[in-house]
């Protein structure tokens, strides 16, 4: 059947399956290559349901739900969902915690060979407007109260000629369709003769979480997202008996990465809806989670508040730290009070998924320092400038709807550029040591601030640092630094004289301070640099 045949709804479903156009020999060569396979979240859930149905795959609280019933609740949702006109190749947006709705949702809409574009929590109109219109979104399943936000009413307040329905997951809104009822609704895919999605279509429709500009679109399939999962586990050791946790939210890619897996294996999927440190240690324990897959700042939380020794989260015999940077000493730190954790450090990109990544064996020297080494189906190499290139199978083709973004992003032989800086020792091993647009050039002295941003989060009175270039009519640009401190009596004369002791360069010293209450982030706590604005003198 051809794709015009099959995505005959609209011009934006076919406009997006146009988006994954993979050079035909590349895609032959990782079809030979085992990297990319016919596996969809579809048969992925079916096969589950037949050969394990009585397994845990979500576990939230005291709620549990066996591959059996997960497949009854995606198999109603998308019938319902189907009935109110969503089909092959319409996108859908998704607002939610990490709930058991969230995954429902998600492979309802993969029931349907439609495709989810994620919106985070903190989202608020705003956004909502922007992404929702851009992803030419028929439809957004959201919350009817998120701590006194009604993601509903603000989807059904907004003026998007595309959007057809709001789906509320709570209470019910006017103007709504109610979530309940459509989940325990008649209707049912498995009776209906739904057409099934394959794994060259598009599935998810990811924005960039905006570190240094606008979002971008980014599309993925089976092929690059599930086959970068389904090699995932090989790497990482895992298996059908673990009990996968995450602390990011779904609706990022470091989220989408560990259920991903947990699909693949027919594990269960142990649910943290909303992150505190203390109910991440607590759900660790609770749940016996083996697997927790975080961003280095819930670790340093945890660290602490001493949670590590509150509770026991011996269970855990791996532990993947990705989203941000990973200062070796908390990786040791954390490698201190698990003992029996593997800790790993991964490398990925919304556009990349799990580009690089440490293998349990590899040790604790090796996860401190590095993020390990291609994962399989990967090619990473380092510019002259030191820039980190990758490519591979899976990696994604283009951004959607956005021709600037592809010239700036790729090199003429097909490379991604990261916007990294990386170096690499003599056993592969790659270490992340900046960001190319990070780089303060004063005078001409051209250096990145990461050493002495790792630096300041080690002073006692430091909570968060960023270094970013205030512009100076002489030199060009000098060093401002950002902080959230624990002693709002800290000046900077202290923190320069706390950085000279480390031996730091005086060039290199930060020349203004601006104390903030909280940093911005991004869901896997990355500081938006982009979003610091210098306050004039």
């Amino acid at each position: 059947v051809t794709h015009e045949k099959r995505f005959h709804y609209h011009e934006d479903a076919m406009a997006l399956r146009d988006a994954m156009t993979f050079s035909p020999d590349r895609a032959k060569y990782y079809a030979e290559q085992g990297w990319w396979t016919d596996d969809t979240l579809t048969g992925w859930l079916a096969g589950h349901a037949d050969e394990r149905p009585d397994t845990p795959a979500i576990i939230q609280g005291d709620l549990r739900i066996s591959y059996a019933q997960l497949a009854d609740r995606v198999d109603s949702l998308a019938g319902g969902l189907s009935n109110l006109g969503l089909g092959l190749g319409d996108v859908v947006g998704v607002q939610l915690p990490n709930v058991a709705e969230y995954l429902i949702s998600y492979l309802a809409i993969a029931r349907l060979g439609a495709v989810m574009t994620t919106l985070y929590m903190p989202h608020r109109e705003r956004e909502f407007e922007t992404l929702l219109r851009h992803s030419r979104a028929r439809a957004v399943i959201c919350l009817t109260d998120a701590g006194g936000f009604s993601a509903v009413e603000t989807a059904l307040g907004l003026n998007l000629p595309k959007m057809r329905l709001v789906i509320a997951v709570g209470k019910d809104v006017a103007g709504a369709v109610s979530f309940e009822a459509l989940t325990n609704g008649a209707a049912n895919a498995k009776k209906m003769n739904l057409t099934r999605s394959v794994a060259s279509d598009p599935f998810l429709l990811l924005y960039t979480s905006g570190t240094t500009a606008s979002p971008k679109a980014v599309p993925h399939n089976s092929h690059t997202m599930l086959g970068n999962a389904r090699l995932g586990t090989i790497e990482h050791q895992l298996n059908a008996a673990d009990v996968l946790l995450s602390a990011p939210p779904f609706g990022h890619l470091f989220g989408l990465y560990s259920f991903h897996m947990a699909m693949c294996l027919g594990a269960a999927n142990l649910l943290l809806p909303n992150f505190t440190p203390p109910e991440l240690a607590e759900t660790i324990e609770a749940g016996r989670a083996t697997a927790l897959l975080a961003a280095p700042a819930h670790m340093a939380a945890c660290l602490g508040m001493g949670l590590f020794d509150r509770h026991d989260c011996s269970s855990l015999k791996l532990a993947i730290l990705s989203g941000s940077a990973v200062p070796a000493d908390l990786a040791r730190a954390v490698s201190d009070k698990l003992p029996g954790c593997s800790i790993t450090q991964l490398w990925g990109m919304t556009e990349t998924q799990g580009g690089l990544y440490c293998r349990p064996s590899d040790g604790i020297e090796i996860a401190a320092a590095t993020a390990g080494r291609p994962a399989p189906g990967a090619e990473a190499r380092i510019a002259d400038d030191g820039e980190l290139l990758v490519r591979g199978s899976m990696l994604f083709p283009g951004y959607f709807d956005n021709s600037s973004a592809n010239a700036a992003a790729f090199t003429e032989d097909g490379w991604f550029r990261s916007g990294d800086l990386a170096g690499q020792d003599e056993n592969g091993n790659i270490a992340i040591t900046g960001r190319v647009k990070d780089i303060i050039n004063r005078g001409g002295v051209k250096y990145n601030p990461r050493e002495i941003e790792d630096l300041l989060d080690s002073h006692p009175y430091i909570t968060q640092s960023a270094i970013v270039p205030l512009k100076d009519e002489v030199l060009g640009e000098r060093a401002c630094c950002f902080a959230v401190a624990a002693n709002s009596d800290v000046t900077l004369s202290e923190l320069c004289e706390y950085l000279l002791g480390y031996g730091i360069a005086k060039t290199k010293l930060p020349e203004r301070l601006v104390l903030v209450d909280e940093m911005p982030m991004t869901p896997t706590r990355k500081i938006i640099k982009g979003r610091l604005t210098i306050p004039p003198t």
